[in-house]
């Protein structure tokens, strides 16, 4: 995403003062960070609040402290992008060094934003249980509610400050209808991105098909006797991704069709290409860590589900960032 650099930052206008809707909307995102950051710090410091006695959690300690550590670290940069976006510092940042964190916290927050409520409604309208197989304990339910909570309020703080900074700053990047743009917008290492990611896509969206369909291929037997309603939104959701992240980053540099606006397809293409990339990542960082118990290993096809997830993300950011750069460098 460092190809978004040479993106303008107009200096701000004196005395620049947030409006007040914007000042709401960054006290929304800062206060939705105090529940998740308030347990990682209890966490840390022995508490064990929300942990049910046997929780897999307290067998590790100290890569549970490793853990909340970089979790709280990773919250307070939610804060920091809600003052930057609200800020007159904030339209002198250099744009590549906002786009990252951006992009990330885009990816890391829509599945939860998405993924969560959908979970929740399928669960209401079929009545669906837990699967009959214990499970070892984890966290109580209700950790679940308030941190996914905060989580959507984050995303949705965050997400709106960021669309009127955007906007502010750099509208003319996404004005007028695809068949408009010129066509040094998307040249050949773009498209040549962009085919290469829809290439490797091919793999993690035929498992997560297969898997959403209800197959059990690839999967541990533990896994198999798990699943349950959550499992199989989270699978549809994987797909889902893919499948905007691919079709709307090819639609960007292909400039067709003509009458999309290049405002909501470079939003889809940024959004769905920061999901699936930052998720595959997470997932296959999860997925690294060491574990002594053999029931619990990542088979193979699922860590490769989760690695093409992050190649295929990578890939097609790439074109969005040569987008922008070129975008921006033609108005």
């Amino acid at each position: 995403m460092t190809q978004t650099a040479h993106l303008p930052a107009p200096a701000p206008a004196a005395g620049h003062r947030p409006s007040a809707a914007r000042r709401a909307l960054r006290a929304l995102a800062i206060l939705a960070c105090l529940p998740y950051i308030s347990l990682k710090v209890a966490w840390v410091a022995g508490s064990r609040i929300g942990i049910p006695a046997g929780s897999v959690l307290l067998e590790h300690r100290q890569m549970m402290v490793i853990a909340n550590a970089v979790s709280v670290v990773a919250d307070v940069l939610v804060v920091v992008l809600a003052l930057l976006l609200t800020q007159a510092w904030g339209r002198r940042f250099p744009a590549w060094l906002l786009a990252l964190p951006m992009w990330a916290a885009t990816g890391l927050l829509t599945p939860i934003m998405t993924g969560y409520p959908a979970q929740l409604a399928v669960a209401l309208v079929t009545g669906d249980e837990k699967a009959a197989a214990p499970s070892e304990p984890f966290l109580d339910d209700w950790v679940f509610g308030v941190v996914y909570g905060g989580f959507i309020l984050q995303g949705l703080a965050l997400g709106t400050l960021f669309a009127l900074y955007a906007r502010d700053r750099w509208s003319h990047v996404w004005r007028g209808r695809l068949g408009e743009l010129p066509a040094r917008t998307s040249g050949p290492g773009a498209r040549a991105l962009a085919v290469a990611g829809a290439v490797v896509a091919l793999v993690p969206a035929t498992l997560h098909l297969m898997w959403a369909a209800g197959s059990a291929t690839g999967l541990s037997p533990r896994r198999i006797a798990e699943r349950d309603s959550d499992f199989y939104v989270l699978e549809a959701e994987r797909l889902g991704f893919l499948v905007l992240a691919v079709a709307f980053t090819l639609f960007l540099v292909l400039r067709r069709p003509a009458r999309l606006r290049v405002r909501g397809t470079l939003a889809l293409a940024w959004t769905a290409s920061a999901a699936v990339g930052c998720w595959g990542a997470y997932m296959s960082l999860v997925a690294l860590l060491p574990e002594s118990d053999p029931t619990k290993h990542v088979p193979g096809l699922v860590q490769l589900s989760y690695a093409g997830d992050m190649i295929t993300g990578f890939l097609l950011a790439a074109c969005v960032a040569l987008f922008l750069r070129r975008r921006s460098a033609g108005a």
